[in-house]
């Protein structure tokens, strides 16, 4: 289920209708069912990996903080790992077809055969349950605090990013390992794996992974209640893209009262008309341009590699952005306030200050649970700039199994090795105007486009080639890069006023320190875009694939 889909706004209005008839003391009830049904819909077979990540953190950061489980949460995470193996993965639900939100046909002969597979994997759960029950008591018995902390620490290191690992990166390294080993001249047989990548896997593991951190430094308690911790893993909004919510946030809003006022209202209504302009009118709409160039087999030229490359930087920006957009809208409705996730990033100065306003919560988390663990800034200067590439390059790795990946964190790492080598580990903030700010945004933009490059590329050879061009062959100047939609160009226009001015109130809703048509005339433009941007062929946000 995407937001920009008829599913989608059927689905939110029942949602919304149920949490507010329900009462405070089930809405949170509500909001883990919806979780479930908004990831069960992309396939329902991986809420079981929900399940095991949601009972695995679940279980170590109670381990970690208190030394011990009481009988209730046992057996709660007990009953949830298996019930969600038991619904999920054994009956064939492939027999079961929908159309949007509406059940299309049921095939009852194979639903009530249970899969082989689905079998395998329950017996598997079954017997690694009834392990750690059996081997629970002698864990209290034999274990130091100090060793049982590090040591459950280490399980759920384990665990999560061997899940990620598995489900992202097995085939990537295996295919890699199997080309040098024949290209040595050995015949070796192929361990490739036919595994779907579960939708969002990147983010909620991320996201349990700092709560078992933070509660490994003491910066939080640990969740006593399964259901409350299985909401803050599950909850929809910012699921499967993001942003990727710190659990001292979210967990606290999700126990505490929350409130939801007109002005709220309003306020995730414009961030949900604003990101679905972002989505639909422009990302959508500048999609077949950049793939008409990127996406090409034919000859290209000078201008149709800084055109598309420049619509592929808005088009990323617009496609990400909106998502979280969206996502912060929604969650609004409920009461519950997200993480900023983007601030402007186009209009940064530098490697430094671009992290600071790009993907927010995905660059905080790895300079807290990577940059700075790995030894930050403390010690030698190579030091520094060896824990700035690593942590790069690891963030490049996270977006997704494939070299170019790779090749654009260990860019953005060399950015701020640079940045921090001929300005300071200090650098003197700017104080200027938008005008004296623009000659400087206009040249560091040239450098996070070429990032951008790298990260669209298909291949090496395209990079190799693309470049090549760029740098010496200004003879071909005829574009071929399909036109853009209307919808498009006129979103881009509205999108860059909307962007100057929030970046000069240093504020999203800008507009609310205006009169009333104010507020009118910006809705206004942003519907009348939106209406143009439904004609634009829909396209699958870009970081679903991360």
């Amino acid at each position: 289920m995407i937001f920009n889909s008829l599913a989608f706004a059927i689905f939110l209005p029942i949602v919304l209708l149920l949490y507010y008839v329900v009462g405070k003391r089930y809405q949170n009830w509500v909001l883990l069912l919806a979780g479930y049904t908004f990831y069960g819909v992309w396939d329902i077979r991986f809420l079981y990996l929900v399940s095991l990540s949601t009972v695995l953190d679940f279980c170590t950061g109670l381990m970690i903080a208190n030394g011990q489980l009481t009988m209730a949460q046992r057996w709660a995470a007990t009953a949830h790992i298996l019930g969600f193996a038991v619904c999920f993965l054994v009956p064939d639900w492939h027999a079961v077809t929908f159309q949007g939100l509406m059940l299309e046909n049921i095939d009852w002969s194979p639903l009530l055969h249970p899969t082989s597979f689905g079998l395998k994997v329950l017996a598997i759960t079954a017997m690694g349950v009834t392990a750690a029950h059996i081997a629970y008591p002698y864990c209290l018995k034999y274990m130091t605090e100090s060793t049982k902390r590090i040591f459950f620490l280490r399980c759920s290191l384990f665990g999560q990013l061997g899940m990620l690992g598995i489900f992202k990166y097995y085939n990537f390294f295996v295919a890699e390992a199997e080309l040098v080993a024949k290209n040595l001249g050995f015949d070796v047989p192929t361990l490739h794996l036919e595994i779907i990548l579960p939708i969002g896997i990147s983010f909620y593991t991320f996201q349990t992974l700092s709560y078992v951190c933070d509660v490994y430094w003491g910066k939080m308690q640990p969740v006593v209640r399964l259901r409350d911790f299985a909401l803050f893993v599950s909850y929809f909004p910012p699921l499967v893209a993001g942003p990727i919510e710190r659990a001292s946030h979210l967990i606290p809003r999700i126990l505490g009262e929350r409130r939801v006022s007109f002005d709220t209202v309003m306020q995730g209504a414009y961030l949900i008309l604003l990101g679905l302009v972002k989505k639909m009118a422009i990302a959508d709409g500048l999609a077949a341009s950049v793939s008409s160039i990127y996406n090409s087999s034919g000859a290209v030229g000078w201008l149709d590699i800084v055109t598309a490359t420049l619509a592929f930087a808005v088009q990323i920006y617009c496609d990400f952005s909106g998502y979280s957009d969206i996502a912060c809208g929604v969650s609004l409705w409920f009461g519950i306030e997200l993480l900023k996730n983007f601030d402007q990033p186009y209009f940064s100065l530098n490697p430094s200050e671009f992290w600071r306003r790009w993907h927010i919560s995905l660059s905080s988390w790895l300079r807290d649970y990577l940059y700075i663990p790995l030894g930050g800034n403390r010690g030698t200067e190579l030091n520094t700039y060896r824990n700035l590439m690593l942590t790069m390059v690891l963030g490049g790795l996270w977006h997704g199994a494939a070299w170019n990946f790779l090749l654009w964190g260990a860019y953005q790492g060399a950015m701020l090795i640079m940045h921090r080598l001929f300005v300071g580990p200090k650098p003197k903030e700017f104080s200027g105007s938008m005008l004296q700010r623009l000659p400087r945004m206009a040249v560091f933009f040239v450098f996070v486009c070429y990032g951008w490059l790298l990260f669209r590329a298909t291949s090496f050879e395209q990079i190799d080639t693309f470049t090549h061009i760029l740098l010496t062959d200004f003879s071909d100047m005829s574009l071929h890069l399909k036109f853009p939609p209307f919808s498009a160009l006129l979103g881009v226009l509205l999108l860059t006023v909307i962007e100057v001015y929030q970046f000069k109130f240093k504020q999203i809703h800008f507009y609310a320190s205006y009169p009333g048509y104010i507020h009118g005339a910006v809705y206004a433009l942003l519907i009348t875009v939106f209406i143009m941007g439904l004609s634009n062929d829909s396209q699958q946000f870009i970081y679903f694939q991360f």
